[in-house]
């Protein structure tokens, strides 16, 4: 399995000739947010067969970025975004939709994939209606992985999750402040430890900061991807920990 880190909670994770794509934010900007470092992703980055969309919030629902994907690739979401997307961009990208629970499991390509639970707010917000559950992903080919999308630990975590090889697990955040359902790099090395994983790419951090606010609290932007690697050597020190920066890859084997 190959995955590359494009930044923030985007990643492609690759195998036996599928190709997914996690919570796409393809461009240099979301509303106030800009990206601090490392460009927006290469155009391959948009090319899959199945985008993995975590919940509604528009970090990791990002509309704007949806052109720049395979016109051809199935959206996965969470049940209710369907209705935010057509009522945003129309039926081109709603009928590609398939709305997903905790529970459900589908088939892309090669690879089979289970919806788990996340602990987070899935409504939509600022000012919308819109909401759905928000969810994480299972994704078992050779080797399995854990997209966690956002969550905070929960009890029934690795009941649900099972043992996987690769957990891409949320470290951080995007701003001088990290609310409830979100995992901190101490609390996302106990993640992983229930996961059973021998290797954890740290996302959702490094990436994208409010306009103006360069000053504001450095040390949650960078430092947490340090922090979790410290936290996952005390937790269990045989989990590898691979430190990426947008657009690096690494390869897993089962």
């Amino acid at each position: 399995m190959r995955v590359t880190w494009w930044g923030h909670a985007t990643s492609t994770i690759e195998a036996n000739g599928t190709r997914l794509l996690t919570d796409p934010v393809l461009t240099s900007r979301i509303a106030h947010l800009r990206r601090r470092r490392g460009p927006a992703p290469r155009p391959e980055a948009g090319d899959c067969d199945a985008v993995l969309v975590s919940h509604l919030h528009a970090d990791h629902l990002h509309l704007t970025s949806l052109p720049f994907i395979s016109p051809e690739a199935a959206l996965v979401v969470p049940r209710g975004a369907a209705k935010l997307i057509h009522a945003d961009s129309g039926p081109l990208y709603s009928d590609r939709c398939i709305e997903v629970a905790p529970g459900n499991q589908l088939r892309i390509g090669s690879l089979e994939i289970t919806v788990v639970t996340a602990h987070h707010d899935g409504r939509r917000l600022p000012w919308s209606s819109y909401e759905g559950p928000a969810v994480g992903y299972r994704v078992d080919g050779a080797p399995s992985v854990w997209f966690a999308g956002d969550t905070d630990l929960y009890d029934g975590l690795a009941a649900e999750t099972g043992a996987v090889d690769l957990a891409l697990v949320p470290v951080g955040g995007w701003g001088p402040s990290l609310g409830p359902g979100h995992l901190d790099p101490v609390r996302a090395a106990e993640a992983v430890r229930r996961v059973g994983a021998s290797t954890a790419v740290p996302v959702h951090f490094g990436t994208f900061w409010p306009i103006g606010c360069d000053w504001l609290k450095p040390e949650l932007f960078l430092p947490p991807g340090d922090r979790f690697r410290t936290a996952m050597a005390e937790v269990d020190p045989a989990v590898k920990v691979e430190l990426l920066t947008p657009g690096e890859s690494i390869e897993v084997a089962a």
